[in-house]
């Protein structure tokens, strides 16, 4: 075969690969590239390998695993980005690629649109459903908070519940910004829900995830799907309280109760504890003068046994003119007395079935009274099967932690007390003693 003749440098695989490297390098150096993300793949190592495409051309792309970490949205497939970084080639393949060291949305168009479509698929599968949201607790025992454990709205929450109605709070330490805020929060979420209660640490009885204000982009950790759905499983109530009272996330429409402010999420959360005092003794002066009425009643009851018969008060007096009748004559004045005394026996006994009536009707209200009264006495709850336990000063114990093994206590029941001794040994049962008779039926006859 003859030789070609040529002027043509002739290359090495490498020296031409590595070339084509330099000369890429040298003549765009860093490049700011505008596309649609397509396949989007995070590795194992954290780094992140991805298609920035349009519909002409696809530029495979990678981000390391420190740009990874700071990126503010979590990227996904058909979201249009905008990306800088440096473009290189890899020799061993003979491709060229675009190192990313920055990317985000093309705006807030972009996100926007992206948020959109998310809302229209949960709000598809129910997710923001009303029949889905859990009724608050009137009173709280103890309240999680997830949220940032440095800043002012941690402040902000505990101050308000402080002010309000001072009880205990969890605090559930995540990134809210960010990359990997996402994951901690719904982390945070099941883990109040499967968290085992203790003594010491008890289960809250509402969840606040909180907040405060910032862009779109700052916020969208909780617009994350799996937000959403840690969110929406959880069987604890939830009050969102991110950003401020305009800006709206995902969160705010699956959570059971939205709050424009972190501040007011802890007010709908805890009552004023001066305004339940206030209708307690509200309450308890209307039940104090209600028995009041009732004593009252009873006393009432009590006289009218007393009163004299009705047929008793009005014999004299009829019998009186009965005689008075017998004595005048005239015909006229008899018929004239007739009716007249028709009229009285009419009204006396019209006066008797009043009285009657009025009686009973007074009686069968005290009978209810002393019915309600018995009720809410102190022997009426012995008498349901309670028991009243005090200590040996007569001190009622209300809860069993402050007893102690071997501690005496007195137990008051309806029908008298009894003294019991904290984790005692049952008193063992006594063998019966054989008597005389069955020891003589066990023995044998010497003769």
């Amino acid at each position: 075969m003859n030789n070609i003749a040529t002027n043509a440098h002739e290359y090495s695989v490498s020296e031409l690969a590595f070339s084509l490297k330099r000369k890429i390098e040298d003549t765009f150096g860093r490049v700011r590239v505008r596309g649609e993300l397509g396949r989007v793949v995070i590795a194992k190592s954290g780094h992140m390998y991805v298609d920035v495409k349009d519909d002409k051309a696809v530029i495979a792309s990678i981000m390391w695993k420190g740009a990874v970490s700071r990126l503010s949205v979590r990227p996904e497939e058909g979201m249009e980005v905008v990306v800088e970084g440096k473009l290189t080639t890899y020799p061993g393949r003979s491709q060229y690629q675009l190192v990313i060291d920055r990317l985000e949305p093309a705006g807030v168009g972009a996100l926007m649109a992206l948020l959109e479509k998310r809302k229209k698929m949960l709000t598809a599968e129910g997710l923001f459903s009303d029949e889905h949201k859990q009724e608050l607790p009137y009173l709280p025992k103890t309240i999680g908070v997830i949220t940032s454990p440095t800043g002012a709205v941690i402040r902000d929450i505990l101050h308000r519940v402080e002010d309000r109605f001072p009880m205990r709070v969890l605090v559930w330490p995540v990134l809210v910004q960010g990359d990997k805020a996402a994951a901690q929060i719904s982390a945070a979420i099941t883990g109040f829900n499967n968290y085992q209660e203790t003594d010491a640490l008890p289960r809250p009885d509402v969840i606040i995830v909180a907040r405060g204000g910032g862009s779109i982009e700052d916020l969208w950790c909780f617009n994350e799907e799996n937000v959403v759905r840690a969110a929406f499983a959880s069987g604890i109530p939830i009050i969102s309280a991110v950003g401020h009272e305009t800006d709206w996330t995902l969160l705010d429409y699956v959570a059971d109760h939205r709050a424009p402010t972190p501040t007011a999420a802890a007010e709908i959360a805890v009552p004023v504890r001066a305004e339940l005092m206030d209708t307690t003794a509200d309450l308890g002066l209307r039940l104090k003068r209600g028995l009041s009425r009732n004593v009252e009643g009873k006393k009432l009851g009590f006289t009218a046994t007393k009163l004299p018969k009705l047929d008793a008060v009005l014999s004299n007096p009829r019998q009186r003119f009965d005689l008075a009748a017998a004595r005048l004559r005239p015909d006229a004045l008899a018929q004239d007395i007739t009716r007249k005394q028709d009229r009285v026996d009419n009204t006396g006994r019209e006066a008797f079935l009043t009285m009657s009536r009025l009686l009973q009707k007074t009686g069968d209200r005290l009978a209810g009274a002393g019915k309600l009264l018995g009720a809410y006495s102190y022997q009426g709850v012995l008498a349901r099967g309670y028991a009243l336990v005090t200590d040996r000063f007569g001190k009622i114990v209300r809860t069993g932690k402050p007893l102690k093994s071997g501690q005496s206590v007195d137990l008051t029941f309806a029908d008298g007390k009894r003294v019991a001794v904290i984790d005692g040994k049952p008193t063992p049962k006594r063998r019966p003693k054989k008597s005389a008779q069955n020891i003589e039926k066990t023995q044998g006859d010497l003769f």
